[in-house]
């Protein structure tokens, strides 16, 4: 692998994002963590840190092209040059269509594939000139379709297919991409969703856990291990996937 190994993770200050980091570092990556808030990051890079690995928090708005490319520029500087990029940072605004604003659809575009696409393009520079690259784009099952998700399951079913499009173009230069498609995963997302309906959390997540085959629900965790395979040298023959980690089949 080329070195230094750096990873940028985004929406890395908490949950799915924040399980991602610290797994990377433990595999060795320095990892620029980058969230909203910049202070927001930092708990996580000093979780980091205290368990021996190099990691800085930044601050970025991933749908604003100026900021993201001077998120990189800091991350290649402070770091070294990326080739591990995982596209995480994700907002919901759930509503029924007939509720939906379009500032509802915009947010959530602007996020998963405006961030995605800006993120991944401002990486890639560095990943063909070292012939070697590594990107994982987190999409979700709700990509099959969800009851009030339509801007949420139309992002990630977009994501889908941005994936499978880099794989294709950026496959040459060494570089995979793969996506991963998450069940239900306990974060403070899914907390709120539970709150949003009315729901406590714990019957929220035993309801989930009584329809999902191996009779749980996922954390955060669960998905850092599958970046984790797909980050990894020896799956360079693994690309344009995606992968549901949802405690069964979906799709």
């Amino acid at each position: 692998m080329s070195t230094p190994n750096t990873a940028i993770v985004t929406g890395a200050a908490r949950g799915i994002g924040a399980a991602v980091a610290r797994r990377l570092a433990a595999d060795g990556f320095a990892v620029a963590v980058i969230d909203l808030d910049e202070a927001a990051g930092k708990p996580v890079v000093a979780e980091i840190e205290a368990a021996g690995g190099r990691a800085i928090a930044i601050g970025a708005d991933v749908a604003d092209e100026t900021a993201v490319e001077a998120a990189v520029e800091r991350a290649t500087a402070e770091l070294g040059a990326p080739t591990v990029l995982v596209n995480n940072a994700g907002v919901l605004r759930d509503n029924l269509l007939f509720r939906m604003t379009a500032d509802d659809w915009d947010t959530v575009m602007n996020v998963h594939l405006r961030g995605s696409f800006l993120m991944t393009r401002a990486v890639q520079k560095h990943m063909t000139a070292g012939g070697f690259g590594r990107i994982v784009n987190l999409s979700s099952t709700s990509a099959l379709g969800n009851r009030g998700q339509a801007n949420y399951a139309a992002a990630k079913a977009g994501l889908q297919g941005f994936t499978k499009t880099l794989a294709f173009e950026l496959g040459k230069f060494g570089i995979t991409a793969n996506a991963i498609a998450p069940g239900f995963i306990e974060t403070e997302m899914t907390a709120a969703t539970a709150a949003r309906v009315g729901v406590s959390f714990e019957d929220f997540k035993a309801g989930a856990a009584a329809e999902i085959p191996v009779a749980r629900t996922g954390v955060p965790d669960d998905i850092a291990h599958a970046v984790s395979f797909f980050v990894s040298e020896g799956a360079g023959f693994v690309s344009g996937q995606v992968l549901y980690v949802a405690g069964g089949p979906k799709a």
